[in-house]
């Protein structure tokens, strides 16, 4: 009896121990991709805009078909369902294989073998075979869903000149991106601000004074801590916070439905940031301090530089700091405070960047923005503010708990 009742205990204990590790195993598969996706990017040196929309279209994939296999909250847009037998590590890794095979079919090698990694530890039989189908179904679906976006639209954008007038001749970057179909917001225009603050008003002399002083790349005001933190945030995209998100999903043990989400929505999330903050962008058209400083005072400013070489687009509002700000927003809504996180940049080698608050994390990349000599205050505040907006929004719409649906709204 002895014995018997001391098996039963260690087969009871072996069982909680599996299911305690289980869940964080099992979101592997959509850490794995969202890895693999960043590191194509980094191959392909992909850009910040293209490398958004190819996570959005590949996370959300892969939570309609997860989602449609336990349905736990709200698809989407997608109509799919699935017993609840079928592999829900075969529908995801599907998903993302089919997804990026869409967008990169010359790396069509490098991605069946990341698919193959993925199935083998799958068990052979139904169950899988019904999760390859049902990932093909939620691929297929995305991306005909993201077919007509705007993404391809040709660029159009033409600098103010007259006739035979030289200008630099490198097209700036994503002047289509805040003409393309949102996730959430119902237009790129949805959060556009109001215009950036007039010349000579006291908002503008005081920031462009302050960017003048502490931007410079021979400021004599900007500390060697600031310096560093201005080159770390030299690296933009989605690369900078999808290490913040897995980190987040590793600290709260999350399973595959809930990992597939999480990722789903900050994807979202951030792909509407670019949206709204390229909109805003090429709509103001508004000079960035490089140029506002090198032509205030031809005498004493005709040499002015920034700490890095600015970025390749108008200047307000600023896009590191809306992303950043609707990241934040996303993870802190539905996560919350999970412990100290941390970032490394390729910009700043052997940095690391920690955190315990995800606002001490969005107030840093403002921060950076203007030591960088890159942003204005003004526009940095108005970055955030559009970014917490976008987050909001995107939590209270978008892949709701099936019984947040149920409750009537207020």
């Amino acid at each position: 009896m002895k014995n018997s009742s001391w098996t039963i205990f260690r087969l009871s204990l072996i069982v909680t121990l599996l299911a305690a590790s289980a869940p964080l195993a099992r979101a592997d598969v959509i850490m794995d991709w969202n890895a693999k996706a960043d590191a194509i990017a980094t191959e392909k040196q992909i850009l910040p805009a293209p490398h958004s929309r190819a996570l959005s279209m590949m996370h959300v994939a892969m939570f309609e078909a997860v989602n449609a296999i336990d349905r736990r909250y709200a698809p989407y847009k997608l109509a799919l369902s699935a017993d609840r037998s079928t592999s829900r590590e075969a529908a995801a890794a599907v998903a993302a294989h089919d997804v990026l095979l869409s967008l990169y079919p010359d790396l069509k090698p490098e991605l069946d073998a990341a698919l193959t990694s993925s199935l083998v530890p799958i068990a052979d039989g139904e169950s899988k075979i019904a999760g390859i189908g049902l990932g093909k179904e939620a691929a297929m679906q995305i991306i005909a869903l993201r077919e007509n976006d705007g993404s391809a639209a040709l660029e159009t954008y033409r600098p103010l000149t007259t006739a035979g007038a030289y200008v630099p001749t490198t097209v700036p970057l994503f002047s289509i991106a805040g003409a393309t179909t949102p996730w959430v917001m119902t237009s790129g225009s949805q959060y556009r601000p109001g215009p950036p603050p007039a010349l000579g008003s006291e908002l503008w002399t005081r920031d462009v004074n302050e960017i003048r002083e502490v931007g410079s790349r021979t400021s004599v005001i900007r500390t060697p801590e600031q310096t560093t933190v201005g080159r770390f945030w030299f690296f933009v995209g989605a690369r900078t916070y999808n290490p913040i998100v897995r980190q987040a999903a590793t600290a709260k043990g999350m399973d595959l439905v809930d990992c597939a989400r999480l990722y789903a929505l900050t994807s979202i999330a951030g792909n509407d940031a670019f949206v709204a903050v390229f909109d805003a962008k090429y709509h103001y058209n508004f000079w960035r301090p490089i140029t506002a400083i090198r032509n205030a005072d031809l005498t004493s400013n005709a040499s002015w530089l920034p700490l890095g070489d600015t970025p390749m687009h108008p200047e307000y509002p600023c896009a590191h700091c809306i992303t950043s700000a609707a990241i934040s927003t996303v993870l802190q809504t539905i996560v919350g405070d999970f412990g100290e996180f941390s970032v490394t940049s390729p910009t700043a080698p052997g940095v690391t960047r920690k955190w315990t608050r995800l606002q001490d994390y969005s107030d840093e990349v403002s921060n950076a923005r203007i030591w960088a000599g890159f942003h204005y205050r003004f526009s940095t505040e108005i970055g955030k503010e559009m970014g917490r907006k976008i987050g909001a929004l995107t939590v209270a719409t978008q892949l709701r708990g099936v019984e947040a649906m149920a409750e009537p709204r207020r």
